[in-house]
């Protein structure tokens, strides 16, 4: 059974202006096409590796912009581009000698940050409804 095909035809690509609901989704996606190459030939596995390599160099590059002028990025951060730095060199060792099992190391490194981006993004909209939905206190009357 294939998790992501199932999340690919359920999930349609989000909407623009919300960055992780989008990298969940990329994530998502690149690991769908991961595991769909992990069946197929040695081109396919390099042609879908290289795409999630893509996916990953953005991230980097992203977080490496934001942490520039800061003088202690957070953890998250400092974990993210270590994470990205073992994504290139996984890649490039599964580029030269692809196989099932170094795809599905990838797979499941994409799988778990996609399911932490949409966790994040369930709490932001659950603790949104919960302050919208709160009645204001009743104030004594001053007389």
């Amino acid at each position: 059974m294939n998790p992501y095909g199932n999340a690919a035809i359920n999930a349609s690509m989000p909407n623009e202006g919300n960055p992780r609901a989008t990298e969940a989704w990329a994530l998502t996606e690149s690991g769908r096409r991961l595991a769909l190459a992990s069946r197929g030939s040695r081109e396919q596995m390099r042609e879908a590796l290289r795409l999630n390599w893509r996916l990953w160099t953005i991230f980097q590059a992203d977080l490496t912009v934001a942490v520039e002028g800061q003088e202690a990025p957070s953890d998250i951060v400092v974990n993210m581009l270590t994470l990205c730095q073992f994504v290139d060199k996984h890649t490039v060792g599964a580029l030269t000698e692809p196989s099932p099992e170094k795809l599905q190391v990838l797979i499941d490194i994409n799988r778990n940050i996609a399911s932490g981006l949409r966790a994040s993004l369930q709490r932001e909209i659950e603790a949104r409804e919960a302050s919208e939905t709160q009645e204001p206190m009743p104030t004594a009357a001053v007389g």
